[in-house]
């Protein structure tokens, strides 16, 4: 029998296409590998850290350190007025405690000095006086409840169950954040710090530059905002930094 040689390298290379030709005229599905993106945004995800217990707030219920205390600290307990110092005329607004010392806050009546100075429209009586503008009719609407309910230092968790912060909006939950907590402050004629937390472009501003988030988690190197109180909400600082992730739309 005649033998014959054969080039090894050259068969394999046969075998090889042979196979890959057999393959592509085959209908079989082909194999999909799926790679999971990598976040190279820097942040974590703003909902990790949420404390979801407790009991939900309810919206017929005004609570002290949710709701009235941010307006108090954003509006009346800056420096020079009603802060833990050197308060004016002893009136230091920061706490639920210190709040009903001062003899002012009536509860289940709207009388005394503290409901009628935030009513008031007098300069001399206005609290807060001017320049600053009088408190929102929501924000006094809110006091009333609070006092006609007692005046009680009640508390909730607004992230109770969860939290959402899928395609945040400027106007249904940055902007509310910010009118209850910051724009006290940062407003008007003569806001602190030259910051006017009323204007779009300002927040924008100071989302990219990473102060507001700096600011609100009170982080390191960054002024605590609000200054006194709780500060905010887990679930408000969460709804802020996936705003700004979201891309800080005007919407």
């Amino acid at each position: 029998m005649k033998a014959y040689s054969v080039h090894v390298p050259l068969l394999l290379m046969v075998v090889i296409t042979a196979g890959l030709l057999a393959t592509t005229s085959c209908k079989h599905t082909p194999l999909i590998v799926v790679i999971d993106p990598v976040d190279t945004t820097g942040m974590t995800d703003p909902t990790d850290s949420i404390d979801t217990s407790g009991w939900p707030c309810s919206p017929d219920t005004a609570y002290f350190t949710d709701q009235i205390l941010p307006i108090l600290v954003s509006n009346c307990a800056m420096s020079g007025c009603h802060s833990a110092t050197n308060p004016k005329e002893g009136v230091n607004l920061t706490t639920y405690a210190k709040v009903m010392s001062t003899g002012e806050v009536k509860a289940g009546k709207l009388s005394g000095d503290f409901w009628e100075s935030i009513n008031s429209t007098k300069p001399d009586k206005q609290m807060p006086p001017p320049p600053a503008a009088k408190l929102p009719q929501d924000q006094i609407d809110l006091i009333r409840l609070w006092i006609e309910q007692g005046a009680k230092d009640l508390t909730c968790n607004p992230g109770y169950g969860g939290c959402a912060t899928s395609g945040m909006s400027y106007g249904n939950d940055i902007r509310p954040i910010l009118t209850s907590s910051c724009t006290g402050c940062h407003s008007g004629s003569a806001p602190q710090g030259g910051i006017d937390l009323n204007a779009y472009s300002s927040v924008v501003s100071l989302a990219q530059n990473g102060k507001l988030l700096g600011a609100v988690k009170h982080e390191p190197g960054f002024v605590a905002m609000p200054p006194a109180g709780n500060g905010l909400s887990e679930c408000a600082i969460s709804k802020v930094q996936a705003w700004i992730e979201q891309g800080m739309l005007n919407n």
